[in-house]
């Protein structure tokens, strides 16, 4: 497309123009998404694979993407300060069913971190992956501080953490058709554990208990982590 070179040349122009066309994107996934409601249309999993496309069509790399893009991703951050309002609100599920929510997020938590270590083993993946992939069950902005903080690379825990989210959501979804999971806590917390957003997502569908549930267990889980993080960093310096 060689009309579009002058803008992708310009830093400012293409920081506009891949801006502009992320979120577009977005919104079309969206949009697909509540109309069709595929997991494949999920925008988790729609919008990277049509920006993917758009870039190997217009030659640009991901450093040049990520360069006009990166604002968003800083936006994650206080975005993070946001997830003190479901915590707030459901402070009487909290008080109900602490124990529960506790032994939830321990439990997942270290499941998920030890299912990645022995697949990355297996594998034989490099540090610098195997670290990537430990918190790849929580959301993304508390991944990529925990990644930062136990010398992962942030931006591939980030894929990480996409993939995860799907197959979480997918999964989890079969899994509760096929087994008899009645209890709507049982439910969200499944899939709040695993599945992080994108399962949030999935139990809002199945229910408003269970999606608050979900969203409640994933916030728990992404301090819990992020405040075990540096513990976590201690021990893996001795392994």
């Amino acid at each position: 497309m060689p009309y579009l070179a002058p803008i992708l040349n310009d830093p400012l122009l293409a920081a506009v123009f891949w801006s502009a066309a992320t979120i577009a994107v977005y919104l079309v996934a969206k949009l697909a998404y509540r109309r069709w409601r595929r997991w494949w249309l999920m925008p988790l999993a729609l919008a990277p694979i049509m920006l993917i496309v758009a870039a190997l069509a217009l030659h640009t790399s991901y450093h040049d993407y990520i360069r006009g893009t990166h604002w968003i991703v800083a936006l994650l951050g206080p975005a993070t300060v946001a997830f003190a309002v479901p915590i707030y609100e459901q402070r009487a599920l909290i008080r109900r069913y602490w124990p529960v929510l506790a032994f939830a997020m321990v439990a997942g938590s270290i499941t998920s971190m030890a299912t990645a270590w022995a697949l990355a083993s297996v594998l034989g993946l490099n540090d610098a992956l195997r670290l990537s992939l430990l918190p790849r069950s929580i959301s993304t902005p508390f991944a990529m501080a925990v990644s930062g903080e136990i010398g992962g690379v942030p931006d591939l825990t980030a894929v990480f953490v996409v993939i995860t989210g799907i197959l979480g959501a997918v999964i989890g979804e079969v899994m509760l058709a096929r087994f008899p999971v009645r209890s709507a806590m049982a439910r969200g917390v499944l899939l709040g554990v695993s599945a992080h957003g994108a399962g949030t997502a999935k139990a809002h569908e199945m229910g408003r208990e269970e999606g608050s549930i979900a969203g409640l267990v994933m916030v728990l889980v992404g301090l819990f982590n992020v405040l075990f993080a540096p513990v976590l960093a201690m021990g893996l310096h001795y392994i």
